[in-house]
């Protein structure tokens, strides 16, 4: 009878084998970030910005035909090797490569600063070499003495509390001194920040949460309130770190918020509602489960893991969120209606326009989201090591 102890013989040596080579592929790792020290410190004494998109297509395009040669798949080296390239993109970032040699360490001051978004602001400002003063309402510096004597007073509290605390600390942040908030919301946010004091004043909205594990090509909004001096050091600091920015005018962010934020959440939690209410258990369903629906219960079910004090705001606050609630209404309503009728034509018609509303975006979208779900059938069908 053969032997099928995968735990040795033959198979464990073969393991063993592949241990020892994934190591040295670690140790290698580990001397290709050393030379992208090395890089970063180069570019920073003469001032090149951290990504060459040039570059990296010429190192995607040289690995792949490489790969091609020796007889591996292309695109699976493209992958790894784009990680690789995120890699050293951060590690450049973590070592201030954009932040220019002359630059002044600021004192910035994160009210709310042991917060989830506080937290990660402590960490983004401290990695860029300025002073982080975390006040919040268990540490022991208060918020009154921190925006009293910071540089940059960062108001990071939930939205509920943005306006009183605005109203309560602006008058104490110097006139020479930044006032900024990372509030979902920005017009009554940017509105109170002007009136309250005489500081440079910008609204900010970074689009990611606390728990990102990279900067890198994470998008922030940035609005102008007040000081040009002040923005600039914004956009440098953001840009630096590797966020990707977008300016807009506090309306013009709100309003495209209720689209990106209140319509997306209240789909979200319509499907959440659903599901919970339709008579199967979530394990049910996944025992029949699409690799579509297994991505939309993902999304779903990370919001429901979060805080309602959360979303609720978001929602509520924003000054379009009742037009776009009424919207998505009609739209389910239209669509109910064609289903119930089994109107084909009506239902193609329907299809075609929104189609058409996506353009030339179908195409990346099934490219991305074909990538996104071979990766989340390979995670989820928990693939034996070899």
């Amino acid at each position: 009878m053969t032997d099928q102890n995968p735990d040795k013989g033959p198979l464990l040596e073969l393991r063993g084998a592949l241990d020892a080579l994934d190591h040295e592929l670690l140790e290698l790792l580990v001397r290709r970030m050393n030379i992208v020290a090395d890089i970063a410190a180069r570019k920073r004494s003469h001032r090149v910005r951290i990504r060459d998109l040039a570059r990296e297509r010429r190192v995607l395009d040289d690995r792949c035909a490489r790969a091609d040669e020796l007889g591996l798949s292309a695109d699976s080296i493209e992958s790894i090797w784009r990680q690789l390239m995120l890699m050293s993109r951060e590690r450049q970032a973590a070592l201030r490569t954009e932040v220019p040699l002359d630059v002044e360490s600021q004192t910035v001051a994160i009210i709310g600063g042991e917060g989830g978004m506080g937290s990660s602001l402590r960490t983004l400002f401290s990695d860029l070499g300025h002073e982080v003063l975390s006040a919040d309402l268990d540490t022991e510096l208060r918020p009154a003495d921190a925006a009293s004597k910071a540089d940059v007073v960062i108001i990071s509290v939930p939205i509920r509390d943005t306006r009183s605390v605005i109203e309560e600390l602006g008058p104490l942040v110097r006139k020479e001194a930044l006032f900024m908030d990372v509030t979902s919301i920005k017009a009554d946010p940017v509105a109170a920040m002007l009136a309250s004091t005489e500081a440079s004043v910008v609204g900010t909205h970074p689009m990611f949460g606390p728990g990102v594990n990279t900067y890198q090509g994470q998008r922030v909004v940035i609005c102008p309130g007040r000081g040009e001096a002040w923005l600039d050091w914004v956009r440098q600091m953001f840009s630096a770190r590797g966020l990707v920015i977008t300016e807009a005018t506090p309306a013009n962010h709100d309003s495209m918020m209720a689209i990106v934020q209140v319509l997306h959440h209240f789909k979200t939690q319509v499907l959440g509602m659903a599901l919970s209410r339709a008579g199967a258990t979530l394990e049910e369903t996944l025992r029949f489960t699409s690799p579509a629906y297994l991505l939309e219960a993902y999304v779903t079910g990370r919001h429901f893991a979060q805080s309602p004090d959360l979303y609720g705001p978001i929602e509520m606050f924003n000054p379009d969120s009742a037009r776009v609630i009424e919207v998505f209404r009609a739209a389910a309503a239209d669509l109910a209606k064609i289903l119930a009728d089994g109107d084909q034509d009506a239902f193609d018609r329907v299809f075609v326009d929104v189609r058409a509303f996506f353009g030339d975006f179908t195409d990346e979208a099934l490219e991305q989201s074909g990538f996104l779900i071979d990766r989340l059938v390979e995670l989820s069908a928990g693939r034996s090591p070899a």
